[in-house]
């Protein structure tokens, strides 16, 4: 009879601690159900990039009177964006009016920095036009060309720029044009770093947006103050009759790989766009494409938007790259 009970007391532990160890499992499966139900929701990633304006996008209306090119800085928070590209051409007819050059510039550099304080955008770059060509043969106007952009160099430092985009039009001899686009380069860099300012070639036709060359003339300078400004869309290697602009395009580098090639030297990006289909897609550039191109480089500056199209107004024009770009990145 003794045997029985223990027995049965025996049976009745064994039951009881396995019914324990089940409820253990059944609680710790529920506390991890749980963990997994009470993890946050993941939210989208801020874009590797900010936006900032190019001063072309609004030539037309600068150009006709329409907006005074001093009141950019306004413009341009006005339409959401926090960095500020110069266009130096957009404001030789202001410079003209005074009689002492020096002077006129300092008065405007002082308006155009107290404008970007006021609205509370950064200064990042001034394109400088019209300023005589880095790549011609002739070193005597070569050096000449260097002489003129030193006072943009002097300007940028200024207003707090971080670089002046150049441009390498000259010679088209492929050989040769390597050769005087690196002096140029180099020698105008040299300047510009004791301003701690970069010298930057955007892609802007004929030699200068062949991505391949452009990289060349880089790794010869090879001044961490001297790069690249990669334009999605200006990659005309030729026009009709020989023409710098305003003609059409007979012959253009492969852009995206063109984009690839310049992208190790960056300093800044710029978004070209010309129109745009129903969805909102640029209807010539892939943006999804390009901006995937960006970030494999692991660019993290400022994109710029530069809106030429003929269609949409420049405002619009404008809101259309933007969103293009946001939209876009939220997609990568």
């Amino acid at each position: 009879m003794k045997q029985i009970i223990l027995k049965g007391l025996i049976l009745a532990l064994i039951l009881g601690s396995c019914k324990q160890n089940t409820k253990e499992t059944d609680t710790t499966q529920s506390q991890e159900e749980n963990k997994v139900e009470e993890e946050p929701v993941k939210t989208e990633s801020e874009p590797f990039f900010k936006l900032s304006l190019a001063q072309w996008s609004l030539h037309k209306a600068i150009q006709s009177g329409e907006l005074h090119p001093v009141d950019f800085a306004q413009k341009a928070s006005e339409l959401g964006f926090s960095g500020l590209e110069y266009v130096s051409q957009l404001y030789t007819d202001d410079l003209k009016k005074q009689n002492d050059p020096e002077k006129a510039l300092q008065q405007l550099l002082d308006t155009l920095l107290a404008k970007s304080k006021q609205y509370n955008v950064e200064n990042l770059i001034i394109m400088v036009d019209g300023e005589g060509d880095l790549a011609v043969l002739d070193e005597k106007e070569r050096n000449q060309t260097i002489e003129n952009h030193k006072k943009w160099v002097d300007a940028a430092q200024f207003l707090g720029c971080h670089s002046i985009r150049v441009n390498l039009f000259g010679t088209n001899d492929p050989e040769k044009w390597v050769d005087v686009a690196t002096d140029g380069l180099s020698k105008l860099s040299e300047y510009a770093a004791t301003k701690n300012i970069n010298v930057i070639v955007e892609n802007h036709g004929y030699l200068s947006s062949n991505g391949k060359l452009l990289a060349e003339v880089m790794q010869k300078v090879g001044k961490s103050n001297c790069g690249t400004l990669p334009d999605f869309g200006n990659f005309c290697l030729e026009r009709e009759g020989g023409k710098r602009w305003g003609a059409n395009c007979t012959k253009e580098y492969p852009k995206y790989q063109g984009i690839e090639e310049m992208m190790p030297f960056a300093k800044a990006v710029s978004a070209k766009s010309y129109d745009f289909d129903e969805s909102g897609n640029e209807t010539t550039i892939d943006y999804q494409k390009m901006l995937q191109i960006i970030k494999k480089a692991d660019y993290k500056g400022y994109i710029g938007v530069e809106y030429e199209g003929e269609r949409l107004n420049e405002v619009e024009g404008i809101i259309a790259t933007r969103d293009l770009l946001i939209n876009t990145v939220k997609q990568l």
